[in-house]
Formats: C-alpha cells, structure tokens, sequence
C-alpha cells in the first residue's frame, strides 16, 4: 500500500513525513524543500503477528508494511507545468491514496504561500490543480471514443458517462465526488481527482487535544464531510516527539492529549479501511508473516501473494482465525475442538485469517 503525502508549501507535510517514517526527509522554511520525492517504509504494528512470532520463536519476523511518498510542494498552475507541477503529478499518480496534509495552526514565523490560513481556499488550489488534469486526459479519452461511435455501439454509452463526467469536474467538483465510477474504469482512465483522500489537520500542539474547537480543523471536516473523505486531526511537532520516546512515556504522553494512539497508527488504521484493506497471517518456525490483500479475496488469490505457483498449484487453505487460536492457545488444542478448517477455492479470506496453504508445484 502507498500513500502519498500532498500539501502547500510550509504545511508541515515533510516534518510529519519525518515524523512518521524517521526518514530523515529535509524539511525547511520555504517552497520546494522537496525536491524528489522521499519514500519512507514502516512496519504495520499488529499484536496478533506479535502473538505468533512469541509462539512459534521464528527465524523471520516479517510484518505488513505501508510506503509513504512524500511528493514535492504544489503551487497554483502546477497542471500547466507551473513550480514542480508536472513532477508532483506523476508521482501522485503512482500512489493508492493521498494524505492531504492541510494546516490548521497559526504561527507568524512560518510563511504561508498565500500570506494568510484559509484550509478551505488550500484544499479547493489542490483540488484544482489535479482536477484540470483530469480534464485534459477526459478531452483525450472523449476524441478517441468519438473517433469509435460509428462502429462500437458500446462507445455511445462510455461518450455519456465521459462528459457527463467532464461536466462535474467543470463545476470544480473531484472525480470521487461524482459517485458510482466503475473500478475497471478507473483502471483504464486513472483520474487523480478520484484517489481516496484523508486529510490530515496539521494542528499546534496546544490545539491537538481539544480539536474540536480549532476553527480550521472544523472548515476541513466540513469539506471531508462533503466528499465521503475521513480527517485525521494531528500535530507533526507531537509526532516527532512521540518518535523518540519510550513506550511507557509514549503512553502517558497521548493520555495527556487524551489521544489513545499515535498518528502513525491512525493513519495505518485509515489507510486500510478507506482502501478496503486487510491481513492474513502465515505462522511457523521459519517465519511469522503478516500479509496484505484487498478485503474479499478468495483462498487461492490470496495463497498467490506469497507465490504465484500457490495460486496454481492450490489444492486446500488449512485456515483458523487469530481469536479461536488466541483462546485456545495451541493449534493442537484448536483442531481437537473442530476450529481448525479445511477451506477450498471459493473461501473468502478473513482478516485476521492464520492460514497454512496447501499446493501443487
């Protein structure tokens, strides 16, 4: 899973990026500071993989992981070339999601793009900016399906929804706004305007606690509201300090905050959930292993992650759920009490699905 972190310049973007994956990404007090993208790759904390690994002691620990990009400032024109436009395009398109980090704090020592803190009119230049993307790629899609009317009697219906589609992006209205596009679609016609966004309220450390009562915080929550989006209220300077400290400190710090988890795990939390995403475990003395599949994958689509000759030689998936193996302790103790299954080609896996493949080479 990759999500690409946007926002203006002087947003707090690259500091929570830092914060996040201690990449060590430069951050500074001016546009640009990011000149390529920085990719930063983090473990997906889960204490189920945790539970196995003190079970079974294995060679290999291997948790899911989650890419973050942090992808170049943008400035108004950036879909005609403008500041990094044309880069910060292409790198937003290689990602599953976008982590819009909006700034929701005031402080006269860092300047903003636009001279003042106004989170809706930031959204709305982003916004913009990759919905005229969009556009230009519907205008090239139109003239060629046009180009098919003749002979194609499917492409009369696939001209309709293309401008009608145009016509909502032209009210100044994202792509994921527009409601019931086909993934198939999307596969073919890749709007960046239709990513799933969450968008993180970059806050003071003061303001974290009680965000509810940040006025910007509310303008954005008002816009993700709109569009089905989730918000995310965090502080990039908490984050940071929260990076460097102990568990048991770690624990006490976000008590104070009343905040039960990091951003980190938040965002991780979201990120599976607006991506429709979820684990499975495989669990042995070699290795304990989480992996990540898209929710309602079946038995051997889900075996071909680990390796495609899985899928093709798929015979049986020998499959228990993590809650029955946690409260039965042992596998031996489960499969006396029945809870330990033989699943065939139709099974759906389950998130939390402790699984053992069996195949054909």
């Amino acid at each position: 899973m990759k999500l690409g972190m946007v926002g203006l310049p002087n947003v707090g973007k690259s500091t929570l990026f830092n914060a996040l994956t201690n990449a060590g990404a430069a951050s500074a007090n001016y546009p640009f500071c990011t000149i390529e993208p920085n990719v930063g790759i983090v473990s997906v904390p889960d204490s189920r993989l945790e539970y196995l690994r003190d079970m079974y002691h294995p060679v290999k620990f291997t948790p899911a992981t989650l890419e973050f990009v942090d992808i170049a400032g943008l400035v108004k024109g950036a879909s005609k070339g403008e500041g990094l436009g044309n880069k910060f395009l292409a790198d937003i398109r290689e990602t599953d999601a976008i982590v819009h980090v909006v700034r929701c704090f005031d402080n006269t020592d860092i300047i903003h793009v636009d001279g003042n803190i106004n989170p809706g009119r930031d959204i709305e230049t982003i916004n913009l900016e990759l919905i005229f993307a969009d556009m230009e790629m519907l205008d090239r899609r139109i003239d060629r399906v046009k180009k098919l009317l003749k002979g194609d009697k499917k492409a009369g219906a696939e001209l309709e929804l293309l401008e009608a589609l145009k016509a909502h992006l032209e009210e100044g209205k994202t792509a994921r706004s527009f409601g019931g596009l086909d993934p198939e679609f999307l596969k073919t016609t890749p709007l960046l305007s239709a990513k799933p966004v969450i968008y993180a309220a970059n806050m003071s450390d003061t303001e974290i606690g009680n965000f509810n009562e940040n006025d910007y915080y509310n303008a954005v929550k008002e816009i993700a509201d709109a569009e089905n989006s989730v918000i995310l209220p965090i502080c990039a300077e908490v984050e940071a300090e929260i990076g460097e400290m102990d568990f048991d400190d770690k624990k006490l710090f976000l008590d104070e905050l009343n905040m039960e988890n990091t951003g980190l795990e938040r965002i991780i939390k979201i990120g599976y959930a607006t991506l429709g995403q979820i684990s499975f475990l495989t669990a042995g003395e070699d290795e304990c292993r989480a992996w990540t599949i898209t929710n309602g994958t079946k038995a051997p689509q889900a075996a071909g992650k680990i390796h495609t000759d899985f899928e093709r030689g798929f015979i049986r998936a020998e499959v228990i759920s993590f809650d029955d193996l946690f409260q039965n302790k042992t596998i031996a103790a489960a499969r006396e009490k029945g809870l330990l299954r033989l699943e065939g080609k139709d099974y759906v896996v389950n998130d939390g699905d402790v699984v053992h493949f069996r195949f054909n080479v």
